[in-house]
């Protein structure tokens, strides 16, 4: 159960409340800042195992009490301690009650990056790893959302270039590499004797295959786990959540990784609630209102530089 005055891991300090694996809490005197309460919380994460990490927070100064979800799956929850009969259910998971409401985009994210990642972990227990590894990925992650969303065309055409690929993944490593020299040539420069396999492909503006950076070897177990990676719904994924999600598998030892895939990030429907009153909503009505001029285009695009930067 929790320990009262906890120093968890090997941070400096004590923690009012630490209950490994499920919560955090940390008290304040009243009228003090439940913001900063909040981040001395979480100051203490850095120091925990990934076992030991909270799904729940709770910080309060006597008279208001902040209940966060780090997984997400419930927006937080702020009341005086008057009202705390009134949110009760809120705090069924101490008994061990699961919220209600389930999330629904962790099965179809959790799928992506589990078959991603044991691609990840082939290749680097091949010997291909570091940052030529993680290169290779994020430009295979681009072929797969592109291959999804309509900007390969037809549909497809990634998966079909792989699976048209030797049985034993013998070839797959050039055939990539040929893909990603295509992708950094601008369509009127390419050879009028290139495969028409590569018609599909664009140009893709920016440096992502700017560099000619190593290619593995490929084995027939890499070319089915790639295969299998083509077969998910990319289109269905939301990049901000999968990518939080994967920054997570690569960085952790496979062994490690099952419990903690996809169980502290926030989710992109919680962000929305944040951004969308705070600029979003505005930025939107501004667009409404534009006119398409030249000027309303230029005070648009002030506008959005203004909150971006």
């Amino acid at each position: 159960m929790g320990l009262c005055g906890a120093s968890p891991g090997n941070k400096a300090g004590r923690i009012d409340v630490f209950w490994p694996g499920t919560l955090l809490i940390e008290q304040k005197s009243r009228g003090k800042d439940l913001d900063a309460a909040f981040t001395q919380g979480n100051d203490y994460f850095e120091g925990l195992t990934n076992d030991e990490l909270p799904r729940y927070v709770i910080v309060s100064d006597f008279a208001r009490i902040r209940l966060v979800d780090v997984e997400g799956e419930q927006s937080p929850l702020e009341f005086d301690l008057k009202d705390l009969p009134r949110h009760i259910e809120r705090f069924g998971f101490i008994a061990g009650y699961e919220p209600r409401k389930q999330r629904e985009d962790v099965p179809l994210n959790q799928r992506a990056v589990d078959t991603l990642g044991e691609l990840h972990d082939l290749l680097k227990a091949d010997g291909f790893a570091g940052h030529q590894l993680e290169v290779l990925l994020v430009r295979l992650l681009f072929c797969l959302f592109a291959d999804d969303t309509g900007i390969f065309t037809p549909k497809g055409a990634f998966e079909d270039l792989v699976e048209l690929s030797k049985p034993d993944g013998s070839n797959l490593g050039p055939e990539l590499s040929r893909l990603f020299g295509v992708l950094n040539t601008k369509t009127e420069h390419r050879q009028d004797s290139l495969d028409e396999k590569f018609d599909a492909f664009p140009y893709v503006n920016g440096r992502l295959y700017a560099d000619k950076d190593d290619i593995p070897e490929f084995s027939s177990a890499m070319r089915a786990k790639l295969l299998a990676c083509c077969g998910i719904a990319w289109g269905a994924i939301s990049p901000a959540v999968f990518g939080a999600m994967f920054q997570k598998i690569i960085s952790l030892e496979p062994g490690a990784r099952r419990r903690q895939l996809g169980a502290h990030y926030t989710s992109e429907a919680n962000i929305l609630k944040l951004i969308k009153p705070l600029f979003l909503d505005d930025l939107e009505a501004e667009l409404k209102k534009s006119n398409a001029t030249k000027t309303s285009c230029l005070s648009f695009k002030k506008s959005c530089a203004t909150w971006c930067f």
